[in-house]
């Protein structure tokens, strides 16, 4: 039952003695019942019904009252004394699930540091280990080092303009815009989309800064205003040059919105999860764009890559891992409020059971999200010491002590076998202080005007604010007691009304000011809110606090700033009580106007005494300190004086200038990298070296270029009615190219005998640079010895015959053929089912490791070898040999810590199927395997970063880098190739490698084929307890269709059509 905190002590005595007995589950009331002078009255409700405010059971007294017969009153409040000890048995029950589950946790995350201890110091001296040692055991007392490292930054400066940057922030949830925000709409709009906004405003006006792109999702609801659909919103322009010009016409800051999910529907945050993929590849499509479009302005004609990818909470956190993923660019985190932390706060109020908790909020992929951004982060950024320490180290991701010894061993230069904790650094959030005036002068006569309602200008120059606050206190010129939150328990709004109601000198010195966000029926606020709000009410009544509290029902955001300017005049303090506040942005508004402030000592409150050193902080649980320190401040004129002037003094620091500076320089500290191709390949021009029959088939692509629904493409995939119309200036250079072709074009025959396709020619850079349709064929068909089936040849001949119906579509479309086997593998099948390799543009194998280009990338005795681009592109973060150790250490250590020896262990390496950057096992007892999730948790714990996964029906444990997947690959096409993912049909079958999910989602068109894989992967994949399928693939969605495994050449081609038809009416 919601809110009933205050009886715990009761029942945990109630427990407590029930447990003493023999019988520990024989609860206490029962013992009571048998004996003769038990009187329900007196045992529960006098002693704690009565003692307490609490609406539920007070309703259920009033009903008990009610009740004339002594026995049936005796007997319902024996029933509301059990309903109370069973829930609060369940909460001891969870409690304890919960202890167990932390020892677990502890136990692991110390078994993973010495994991990684043991298997670093083998390539250590016997001094340098005792080194690495003592760096675990001073783990705390680091200060100098950090200090020194501080000192080796390069402070971010005006001689920098000469960068011109691209940076690239996400936030994905809310009501995204640059004016009029409606902060407070809903739980996902509020403090986060204002920092956001403002951190792309601060972050163009730095120098060097050329263009910030903030990236969120496109709404066109009717329940949201038209704003929200509108594709781009500029927030800023540009900064101007020495002589006053603008500096480039795509300089500055911008809203970017991109289409994701049900286009009419305003979604809340927890159930953007399965359109994640869709955001990713829309943004990447916009980011492609603009590093071309910025090239070309500011590039000498090179892109120009983002600096990096910012992505904010955990649903950005997580698009931003796969884009920086994509692009091969630095990523950085900001958590804002993290999943692990927000579990464990309701764990243990014990109202709801772990799967409640996790269908409510999905809170299981949202930390899952986290640690895929932990995973893939450069650079987390917090706002607080306490966050580092308290929230992420909760996570698998991170651990404190082994990112020290890491970072250590980097600095001197040795070997970390694969092992990356990313780089937290505390950076306050900015203000924009443009606006604030602080005015020393003294307001009595303007109060006095307002209060005795003179003549009507002075009423006039007042905010209307001020009036309205006003209007509630019997005499406003006492000093104002200000707390600005929203009516969460977690704001602990009624210990504060507690602690000014049962303090007179408190009283008779000061007015309290609650602004709690914006109301007209409190019966229709949710229950949270609405309790909050009711208590307050009445402890107000409770305490007959009428003209000494003001509670107004409504206030704009324009209005907060002449709030804090009434608290200034009336010479009053702000006050932050919340139980823990994760920062505390008011205090930093409040200081910048020149209040004083009393704050909570959980959390951010410590950092931001500690810079302004401007008031006092409490234990928020403790009424009595509350109302000390609030008389103390205001009663002592000196103080409170001394408490303003720093505040206003140090307030600088928490400037959006400053953080940016703070900010561009850490980020400048990151490791960069961006795409550089080891080959150079030509854009959409013409090669020099590149054979006119190649040229003459982009001629004859582009007067072809027919999408399955009749729309004409250019060459870059938009429409374009150019050719369509006949364009002369087109024609022309049709008839140039035709003047100079000096032999005929040769056909090659296909396997069936037919034509094969023109664009099948060797060539020196892939087709899948000509392509403007890819079908990517990814069926995981084996049987039980991991082999691949013969049912999987037929399927791809019918779905070559179903591409090659349309000779229009057919020339522009290509075939990628995606797998878990191994090249020597794939091409043994193949040619076992008389398909020739070259049908092929790509080959995508071993789970995502290696990319090939058949007819291309082969060398003088014609043997394939993988693209040298892709090699390097997903090296990021791989420690192939500390994986090998691990994984097998892992996969032979039994629950209970024991290990087994080769003889018994459940897998055996797979050498054949292995490579440079895949690690694959055969596995022998399916039934011993790790899953998962469990396996990427231990892997994570021990610092090592990688895409571990079963496939080919549960028979081999395949490891892959990172950056490397069936899914990332197609991405890289797009990056590497031009080739836009939303341009690919993927065809899947209903289950298959555990990687198979990723391949669902996305802006490609996926076909799944019924009845197809008799057996695949999936059950090694989640373990009980995280996050379902639906948080990953969308349950309906007009990209994805279903056909059977047996259609026929023509059943497939109508579903190309009929999924290209859908996509084009989203």
């Amino acid at each position: 039952m919601a809110g009933n905190e205050w009886i715990n002590g009761y029942l945990e005595a109630i427990l407590d003695s029930g447990a003493s007995g023999k019988d520990e589950h024989k609860p206490t009331p029962a013992n009571l019942r048998e004996g003769v002078h038990f009187n329900p009255t007196k045992y529960f409700v006098e002693e704690v019904v009565t003692g307490v405010d609490e609406s539920d059971l007070h309703r259920t007294w009033i009903k008990v009252v009610a009740t004339r017969n002594t026995r049936e009153r005796s007997s319902r409040l024996e029933n509301m004394c059990w309903r109370i000890w069973h829930l609060a048995r369940k909460k001891k029950q969870l409690e304890w699930e919960e202890l167990q589950r932390l020892a677990n946790r502890r136990w692991e995350r110390e078994q993973g540091r010495k994991d990684a201890t043991e298997d670093m110091s083998e390539d250590l001296s016997e001094g340098e280990k005792g080194d690495s040692l003592g760096e675990f055991i001073n783990c705390e007392t680091p200060r100098k080092k950090f200090q020194r490292n501080i000192s080796n930054l390069e402070i971010w400066s005006d001689d920098k303009k000469e960068k011109r940057l691209y940076i690239v922030l996400i936030s994905l949830h809310g009501l995204v815009r640059g004016e009029n925000m409606e902060l407070g709409r809903d739980s996902d709009t509020g403090g986060q989309v204002k920092y956001v906004v403002e951190l792309s405003r601060a972050l163009a006006r730095m120098p060097g800064v050329y263009r910030v792109d903030l990236f969120t999702r496109q709404i066109s609801s009717p329940d949201v205003d038209w704003s929200y659909g509108e594709p781009t919103e500029m927030l800023t322009a540009g900064p101007e040059d020495g002589d006053g010009n603008d500096v480039g016409e795509s300089s500055g800051a911008y809203i970017i919105r991109i289409p994701f999910g049900p286009r009419d529907n305003y979604l809340r945050k927890e159930l953007l999860w399965p359109y994640i993929q869709e955001f990713v590849d829309g943004a990447l499509a916009h980011i492609l764009n603009m590093s071309k479009v910025l090239g070309e302005q500011i590039g000498q004609g090179q892109p120009v890559w983002p600096y990096v990818i910012h992505g904010h909470y955990a649903d950005a956190g997580d698009s931003a891992a796969l884009l920086s993923g994509a692009l091969n660019v630095p990523m950085v985190l900001t958590g804002h409020s993290l999943g692990r932390n927000k579990l464990e706060q309701l764990l243990k109020q014990g109202r709801q059971s772990k799967e409640d908790i996790n269908s409510t909020y999905k809170i299981m992929r949202r930390i899952e999200g986290e640690e895929l951004s932990l995973d893939a982060a450069e650079l987390v950024i917090t706002s607080t010491k306490q966050e580092i320490e308290e929230q992420w180290g909760l996570y698998d991701g991170f651990d404190v002590k082994l990112e020290k010894v890491l970072r250590a061993r980097a600095r001197r230069g040795v070997n970390c076998h694969g092992r990356y904790m990313p780089r937290m650094v505390v950076i306050p959030p900015g203000m924009d202080f443009s606006n604030v005036v602080v005015n020393e002068d003294d307001v009595d006569g303007e109060l006095i005007h307002l209060t005795s309602g003179t003549d009507g200008s002075s009423l006039n120059a007042i905010p209307p604010i001020w009036s309205e606050v006003m209007r509630f206190l019997t005499n406003p010129h006492k000093p104002m007691v200000l707390a600005l939150s929203r009516p969460d328990p977690k704001k602990n709004i009624t210990t504060l009304l507690k602690a000014f109601g049962e303090c007179r000198p408190l009283k008779d010195l000061a007015n309290l000011t609650l602004i709690m966000g914006n109301r007209d029926d409190i019966d229709e606020m949710s229950g949270g809110n609405a309790n909050v709000l009711m208590t307050a009410l009445k402890l107000i009544d409770k305490y007959d606090l009428y003209g000494q509290v003001a509670y107004p029902k409504h206030h704009k955001q324009s209005d907060v700033p002449e709030i804090y300017r009434l608290a200034a005049k009336t010479k009053g303090v702000f006050i932050n009580p919340a139980l823990v506040e994760p920062f505390g942005l008011t205090l930093i508004e409040a200081a910048a106007h020149g209040l004083p402030m009393v704050a909570t000592r959980n959390g951010g409150p410590v950092d931001i005494q500690r810079a302004l050193n401007n008031g006092l902080l409490v234990d928020p649980h403790d009424q009595q300190a509350i109302a000390s320190a609030l008389l103390k401040l205001l009663s002592e004129k000196n103080l409170w004086n001394e408490c303003r002037k720093n505040g206003l003094k140090n307030i600088h620091l928490f400037s959006w200038p400053e953080h940016c500076r703070t900010y561009l320089t850490r980020v400048a500290a990151c490791r960069m990298r961006h795409p550089q191709w080891q080959t150079d390949t030509p854009g959409d021009e013409m090669a020099a070296d590149e054979s006119l029959n190649d040229s003459l088939k982009d001629v004859q692509d582009m007067s072809l270029r027919l999408s399955v629904d009749g729309e004409k493409y250019s060459l870059n995939g938009s429409l374009d009615l150019a050719a369509a119309t006949g364009d002369p200036e087109l024609q022309d250079q049709v008839k140039q190219v035709l003047s100079r072709i000096k032999k005929p074009l040769s056909v090659p025959k296909d396997f069936e005998g037919g034509n094969k396709l023109l664009e099948n020619v060797a060539s020196k850079y892939p087709m899948l640079r000509r392509r403007h349709r890819l079908i990517v064929i990814a069926l995981d068909c084996y049987d039980s010895s991991g082999a691949p089936e013969e049912k999987m040849i037929q399927i791809v001949q019918e779905i070559f015959k179903a591409v090659r119906l349309d000779s229009q579509t057919a020339r522009y479309s290509g075939f990628a053929f995606s797998t878990a086997m191994p090249m020597s593998e794939t091409l043994e099948f193949l040619t076992s089912g008389n398909i020739q390799v070259n049908e092929f543009d790509a080959l995508i194998c071993s789970s995502g490791s290696e990319v090939y280009y058949p007819g291309t990338c082969t060398e003088e005795d014609g043997k394939l070898f993988p693209d040298p681009d892709y090699v390097s592109h997903i090296d990021y973060r791989w420690g192939c040999e500390g994986l090998k150790k691990t994984i097998w250490k892992l996969m032979n250590t039994s629950e209970g810590g024991e290990n087994s020896d080769d003889s018994s262990s459940p897998i055996q390496e797979d050498v054949k199927s292995s490579n440079a950057h895949c690690i694959s096992y055969s596995i022998k007892d399916p039934s011993k395997a790790k899953k998962v999730d469990d396996l990427r948790q231990k892997l994570r714990m021990r610092g090592l970063r990688c895409h571990p996964m079963y496939c080919r029906s549960s028979t081999r444990l395949q490891t892959v880098p990172l950056l490397a997947s069936r899914a990332q690959a197609l991405r890289y096409f797009f990056v590497r190739w031009r080739l836009n993912v939303a341009n690919m049909f993927v065809i899947l079958g209903e289950s298959g490698d555990t990687d198979r999910e990723e391949l669902i989602s996305g802006t490609h068109k996926t076909i799944i084929l019924r009845d197809v894989v008799a057996r695949g992967s999936e059950e090694l994949l989640r373990t009980s307890g995280s996050y379902h399928r639906e948080d990953i693939v969308p349950s309906e969605s007009p990209l994805i269709s279903y056909i059977s495994g047996k259609a026929k050449a023509e059943e497939l081609a109508n579903a190309l059509k009929q999924v290209s038809n859908s996509a084009a009416g989203m």
